[in-house]
């Protein structure tokens, strides 16, 4: 009795076997219908799998690289940005200052001026200067304005008079109050009176 279990046993793996191997015939079998029924080669659909894969590959490779570059125009541009920060941080400071600049300025005209009895102490002198350089080292120049051009993005024109010359005709006659620049930036226009 135990022989013939074993026997039918062996069988039915034989079976089985069988079964398998019918099976993965029966999956090429259709496998080489599907591809004679569509009439395209094996190796032609891997050539176009291979063809899209590039494809793609390609595209990822130039989103990649333009995310890559924006990404380094972006550091760039926060880093300029922290530099011109850092360089005109004093800017509020300095326009506060401007007006005792201005003072300062008129004082010192008043005291040259061969007629006033008012004098410059020679400490005074000295505060004045060392003001000025200062605020120079800290990048704050003087705009130049008198006999030049009028140009309205660096001159407040307050009046125009007749030019006391054919020369200064459209130019700058009389400086009311200076411009400056800070670090090249405008920080006052320049008060002027243009000859017409």
């Amino acid at each position: 009795m135990f022989t013939k279990r074993s026997k039918k046993n062996r069988k039915g793996v034989k079976d089985k076997e069988l079964n398998t191997n019918d099976e993965s015939t029966l999956e090429q079998d259709d496998a080489t219908l599907a591809t004679e029924a569509t009439g395209e080669d094996p190796d032609h659909v891997q050539s176009e799998e291979i063809t899209t894969l590039k494809a793609e590959n390609q595209e990822l490779r130039d989103k990649y690289l333009r995310l890559y570059a924006e990404f380094d125009n972006y550091k760039k541009r926060t880093l300029k940005e922290k530099v011109d920060l850092m360089k005109n941080a004093s800017a509020d400071m300095i326009k506060v200052l401007l007006p005792v600049l201005d003072d300062f300025d008129r004082a010192k005209k008043t005291a040259d001026d061969d007629s006033s009895e008012e004098h410059f102490s020679e400490g005074v002198t000295l505060v004045y200067n060392k003001l000025y350089a200062v605020l120079k080292n800290k990048g704050l120049t003087e705009m130049e304005s008198n006999a030049e051009a009028f140009d309205p993005d660096l001159h407040e024109a307050i009046t125009e008079i007749p030019a006391p010359t054919d020369d200064l005709k459209g130019k700058i006659v009389d400086t009311v109050e200076k411009g400056y620049l800070l670090n090249e930036t405008i920080i006052r226009h320049a008060k002027v009176v243009v000859g017409k």
